[in-house]
């Protein structure tokens, strides 16, 4: 069955995550999309252990579902090869410093919007070109620090500490992948391509809910809360007898049911925690409440059983266990090409569903076949490939 975005064509000139994420889901979901790298390669393919034949997971994770080529960029020769990719294209998706693709001769607005007028034109970057950081490079952990994600990150009497997943990139990512839609979306009814951007200081600091709004409202700057939630109360990391689980009781009905099944129906009526706004001042005395409680229960059998009442809770996971969990088995969360194995697309369409037919390719693996589809004959690879410009098979 074909996906929602079959008959998209995607040239992506983009590197390490923001930019590969946003177009394996765009593959997952159809789109045939056209892995342009440098010589060199994408530097993600050598961050690791773990590797398999020589590519590192960390590429895997994020490149699925794409035919890969090489092309040095910095050469007239391999820009030409471009030109004819973006012929027939959709959408080009990059992430280069800001003013390369200008400094190349083929930047959007003087050469791209008019020699390709429907093609949509995504770029990932730091910062934009805009503004006292316009142009300057970023990466996801100095913009976690510089967006405030991570001062609210940690231990209330502990230092800032990493969000310990690359969300910023990944944010970026479906951001870039919203804005590539959206101007899909606007094509049908224009004809026209358009420039579209996500950065990484934009989407960080969309992330930083509820932090910005409680600032806004109250003039007062976020604290470190741990793992509990500074707007919420009960939410947040509770021991067990065995693992711990979290509590997410996020209105007075779900509290009372809580209360009930924790043996405690009291506690739901006691002036200190009628209300959330009652529970979220006296957080403290509550916590002593309930860890006195949960101190005899086996946490994974109580949180489901939670859950079956109408209580949010988890219990807490590695990521092996998450994995495995018989839940991700039923929802299809693991994907199996072959030998590789990676998490499926998180957007589910009942009647267009996500595929998965092309594990993350070696590199330059498809180098000479796209060519011949784009009109290249056999001389004409082999010069490319002899003189550097399209190393590859």
């Amino acid at each position: 069955m074909a996906g929602a975005l079959d008959g998209l064509r995607v040239v992506d000139l983009s590197r390490v995550l923001g930019g590969p994420y946003c177009t394996q889901m765009l593959g997952d979901h159809g789109a045939e999309v056209i892995k342009v790298e440098p010589p060199q390669g994408d530097e993600t393919r050598g961050w690791g252990p773990p590797f398999r034949d020589g590519t590192a997971s960390y590429f895997l994770g994020a490149n699925r579902n794409k035919r890969c080529i090489a092309l040095d960029l910095a050469r007239p020769e391999g820009r030409e090869v471009l030109m004819r990719l973006l012929e027939s294209a959709d959408v080009l998706v990059e992430n280069f410093k800001v003013g390369t693709l200008e400094k190349w001769g083929i930047g959007y607005d003087e050469v791209l919007a008019e020699r390709f007028p429907r093609l949509i034109h995504c770029r990932v970057s730091g910062f934009g070109a805009d503004g006292p950081l316009g142009g300057l490079a970023g990466y996801d952990a100095a913009v976690q620090a510089m967006s405030g994600l991570m001062s609210v990150n940690g231990e209330a009497d502990g230092a800032p500490v990493r969000i310990g997943i690359p969300v910023v990139d990944l944010a970026t990512g479906m951001n870039a992948v919203i804005a590539i839609l959206l101007a899909v979306q606007e094509r049908h009814r224009s004809g026209r391509g358009q420039f579209v951007e996500a950065t990484l200081l934009d989407s960080a600091l969309a992330l930083a809910h509820p932090h910005t709004a409680n600032w806004f409202l109250s003039g007062k700057p976020p604290k470190r809360t741990g793992s509990a939630h500074p707007n919420i109360s009960p939410y947040d990391l509770f021991p067990t007898r065995t693992r711990p689980i979290f509590l997410a009781v996020g209105n007075d009905g779900q509290f009372a049911r809580f209360c009930a099944a924790i043996g405690r129906p009291e506690l739901s009526s006691d002036p200190r925690f009628a209300t959330n706004r009652d529970r979220v001042v006296n957080r403290d005395a509550l916590r002593a409440e309930l860890e006195a409680a949960l101190a005899g229960r086996d946490g994974e059998a109580f949180a489901v059983e939670l859950l079956e009442q109408g209580v949010p809770c988890g219990a807490l996971l590695g990521v092996d266990e998450a994995v495995a969990q018989p839940q991700a088995a039923e929802r299809g969360l693991t994907v199996a090409i072959g030998e590789y194995r990676g998490i499926a697309s998180p957007a589910t369409l009942s009647r267009t569903p996500a595929s998965y037919r092309l594990a993350p390719g070696a590199f330059a693996a498809d180098t000479a076949a796209v060519l011949r589809e784009f009109g290249y004959g056999e001389a004409e690879i082999d010069a490319l490939r002899l003189s550097g410009v399209a190393p590859g098979n």
